[in-house]
């Protein structure tokens, strides 16, 4: 993936905590996320499906990734005191499912962002 196209991305996860800093709720950090990205000519769609299929049929409808970018990068959002390197995990889970490239795992509940933002690669990934 372009290191321009992610830098654009990161930027706009560092202008967020910047105006927002860290303490609020997953869900506002993802209304700014989906505001800023827009702002700066991102497609991104929020709260978007993931069909898991098991043996050739779907068998659950209900899981959800929070933003997608371009169809191509996501971004798992949270706020916690306590990381889990699980979270990584359940982001390329989302990543294999999608057929994406690259994920970040973003904590906005961070004395400093740039410590808390995880870099997910699917080794999976088909072009």
């Amino acid at each position: 993936m372009d290191r321009n196209y992610t830098y654009k991305v990161l930027g706009c996860v560092y202008e967020v905590y910047k105006q927002l800093g860290p303490g609020l709720l997953e869900s506002i950090y993802e209304q700014a996320m989906i505001k800023e990205l827009q702002i700066n000519g991102f497609d991104v769609k929020n709260q978007v499906p993931v069909p898991v299929f098991y043996k050739g049929e779907v068998i659950c409808p209900e899981l959800r990734l929070d933003l997608i970018v371009d169809t191509k990068l996501i971004l798992e959002l949270k706020s916690v005191t306590e990381y889990k390197k699980l979270y990584e995990k359940q982001l390329l889970t989302y990543l294999r499912l999608m057929n994406c490239e690259l994920g970040y795992v973003v904590n906005f509940n961070s004395e400093n962002i740039r410590d808390d933002i995880y870099p997910v690669y699917n080794n999976r990934y088909v072009p």
